[in-house]
C-alpha cells in the first residue's frame, strides 16, 4: 500500500527527492500504533466477549436467566464506565499527556477483570464492569488520538484504522475465547478474567514509548518532541512539521481565557466540528453494530439455532469477517477517503438491515428454514459496516479538530458513542420482546438513512490534509471566506487516485 505525496501537500516538502510514504515504510511510527492499538484490542474484547459469557452467566444465575433487565445491565455497565471515562479522559489527555492516560487505563481494565473473575453474584459482576468500561472509555479516546499525533498525515487515516483493527481483532479474539472455555470449569470466570493480559501487556511496553510528539510540543518539551519526530520524518519534513507546530502553538499562546468545555458551542468552527464528529459516533452506534456484537449469539439463537457451542460459532464467523472487513477498510480509507467510505458503507447496511427484518418477520410467523437468511443478513451486515463506519467516525474524529480542544472534543465525541452504545445495548432486547426483533432491525434501517443523510450533509473530506488544512476548513465552513473556492479544489485534487 503506498500513497505518493502530492505538490504542495502536507507530505514532503518538493526537495527534488521522490519521496513515498508507506504504512510499513517506518517501522517506528508502526511500532508506536500497534502498542497504542493495543487499547482497541481491550475496548474489542470487551465488547466481544460479554455476548457468549452472558450464556453461561445465565445458566449460573438463576436471576440473570429471568430477567431481560438485569441481562442488559450486566451488558450495559460497561458502557456506563466507558461513558464516564471517555467524558474524563479528554481533559486527562490534556492534562497528564496520552501515555499517562493509556497506562491509567490499563491498571483499572484489569483491576475490573479480575474483580469479574471472582464475582460471586451478578451484582459483582456489574460492579467489575464498571470498573472495565472506565479504563475502556479512556482508552477509547487515547488510542486515536495518540496514533494521529504520531502519523504522517498521508497515511494517517490507515494508522488510526489500525486502532479499529485491534478493536474488531479484539472481538474475534472474545469468541475464540469464548469457545475455548465453553467446556472449562468457570467458563464465563476465564472469559472475562484473561481480558487482563493485553492491558498488562500494554502497560510493560508503554512505560519504553514516548509521550505523543504534538503533545509534548505543545504541552512540555520542544526538544523531547524533535527527537520523537526525528525517528518519523525525514529532515526535509521534520522542518516543515516544525514550522506548523509553532504556528499552532503561538495561535494557542495568543488565546486569552484558557480552553473550556463552553468554547466547543461558543466558537462557531470548533461547534461545526465536534457537530460532525459526534454525529458520526451517535450514528455508529444507533445504525445497531454493537447490538449485533453484544447479541450475535442471541441473535443466532432467535433465529432458531438453540445450541450454546453453534450460537458461538457462528458469531465467531460474524467477527472474523468484522475484522477482514476492518482490513479493507484500512486500505480504503486513505485511498477512497472519509466520506465516500462512510456513504459506501451506509448504502450496504440499510439493504442488510431489511434483510435481516424480512428474515426475523418470517421467522415470527412460522416460515420454515429461515434462521440462515437471519444469518447471512448478519454476515452482509458487518461486510458493509466493517470497512466504512467501523473506522471512519474513530478516524474523522482525531483529525478534525485543533490541536487545544482536541483532548476535550475527542472526550466529548466519544462519550456520545458510549453513550449511544449504552442505549442501544440498554433497550435492544426490550425492545424486541414489544415490538418484535424484526420491527426491531427496521427501526435501524431508518436510522441508518438518517445517518446517510447526516454523513452528505455535514461530514467534509479530510484525506490528505493536515491537521492545519483540517482546521481551516471549519473556518471556511464558519465564516465563508472568499478563500473557501480555493481550498474545495485543493481537498478534490487530493481526491483523484
Amino acid at each position: 500500500m503506498t500513497i505518493e505525496t502530492l505538490p504542495g501537500s502536507s507530505g514532503f516538502i518538493d526537495s527534488g527527492h521522490d519521496k513515498k510514504i508507506t504504512y510499513f515504510s517506518n517501522t517506528y511510527v508502526l511500532g508506536l500504533t500497534v502498542v497504542a492499538g493495543i487499547g482497541g484490542l481491550l475496548f474489542g474484547y470487551d465488547t466481544g466477549v460479554i455476548s457468549g459469557a452472558l450464556l453461561y452467566i445465565r445458566d449460573e444465575f438463576e436471576a440473570v436467566d429471568q430477567s431481560s433487565f438485569l441481562q442488559e445491565t450486566i451488558v450495559s455497565m460497561a458502557l456506563v464506565g466507558a461513558m464516564i471515562g471517555a467524558a474524563a479522559g479528554g481533559a486527562i489527555n490534556d492534562e497528564y499527556g496520552r501515555k499517562a492516560a493509556t497506562l491509567l487505563a490499563d491498571v483499572i481494565f484489569a483491576l475490573g477483570s479480575f474483580v469479574m473473575a471472582a464475582a460471586w453474584n451478578p451484582y459483582v459482576i456489574i460492579f467489575g464492569r464498571l470498573l472495565v468500561g472506565l479504563g475502556v472509555g479512556v482508552a477509547s479516546v487515547t488510542a486515536p488520538m495518540y496514533i494521529a499525533e504520531a502519523a504522517p498525515s498521508e497515511i494517517r487515516g490507515g494508522l488510526v484504522s489500525t486502532n479499529v483493527l485491534m478493536i474488531t481483532s479484539g472481538q474475534f479474539l472474545s469468541y475464540l475465547v469464548n469457545l475455548a472455555f465453553t467446556e472449562v470449569r468457570g467458563t464465563w470466570r476465564w472469559m472475562l478474567g484473561v481480558a487482563a493480559v493485553p492491558a498488562i501487556i500494554q502497560f510493560f511496553l508503554m512505560l519504553f514509548l514516548p509521550e505523543s510528539p504534538r503533545w509534548l510540543y505543545m504541552k512540555k518539551s520542544k526538544s523531547d518532541a524533535i527527537v520523537v519526530l526525528s525517528k518519523i520524518y525525514d529532515p526535509y519534513r521534520l522542518e516543515e512539521e516544525l514550522d506548523q507546530l509553532s504556528t499552532a502553538l503561538e495561535e494557542e499562546n495568543q488565546r486569552k481565557n484558557a480552553v473550556s468545555y463552553w468554547d466547543v458551542f461558543r466558537i462557531k468552527e470548533i461547534r461545526l466540528a465536534f457537530f460532525a464528529g459526534a454525529g458520526l459516533q451517535a450514528f455508529q452506534q444507533f445504525t445497531g453494530i454493537n447490538t449485533v456484537m453484544y447479541y450475535s449469539p442471541t441473535i443466532v439463537q432467535m433465529a432458531g439455532f438453540k445450541s450454546n457451542q453453534l450460537a458461538l460459532l457462528l458469531s465467531l464467523i460474524v467477527a472474523l469477517m468484522n475484522a477482514a472487513g476492518t482490513v479493507v477498510g484500512i486500505y480504503l480509507i486513505d485511498h477512497f477517503g472519509r466520506r465516500k467510505l462512510a456513504l459506501s458503507s451506509l448504502s450496504g447496511v440499510i439493504l442488510s438491515l431489511i434483510l435481516l427484518s424480512v428474515a426475523f418477520y418470517f421467522e415470527s410467523i412460522g416460515v420454515a428454514n429461515i434462521g440462515w437468511v437471519a444469518v447471512l443478513g448478519l454476515a452482509l451486515y458487518i461486510a458493509f459496516f466493517a470497512p466504512g463506519m467501523g473506522p471512519v467516525p474513530w478516524t474523522v474524529n482525531s483529525e478534525i479538530y485543533p490541536e487545544s480542544y482536541r483532548g476535550i472534543c475527542g472526550g466529548m465525541s466519544a462519550t456520545v458513542n458510549w453513550v449511544s452504545n449504552l442505549v442501544v445495548a440498554q433497550s435492544f432486547l426490550s425492545i424486541a420482546e414489544a415490538v418484535g426483533t424484526g420491527w426491531t432491525f427496521l427501526i435501524l434501517a431508518a436510522i441508518a438513512v438518517l445517518a446517510f443523510a447526516f454523513v452528505f450533509v455535514f461530514v467534509p473530506e479530510t484525506k490528505g490534509l493536515s491537521f492545519e488544512e483540517v482546521e481551516r476548513i471549519w473556518k471556511e465552513r464558519a465564516w465563508g471566506r472568499s478563500s473557501s473556492s480555493r481550498l474545495e479544489s485543493l481537498i478534490e485534487n487530493r481526491e483523484e487516485p
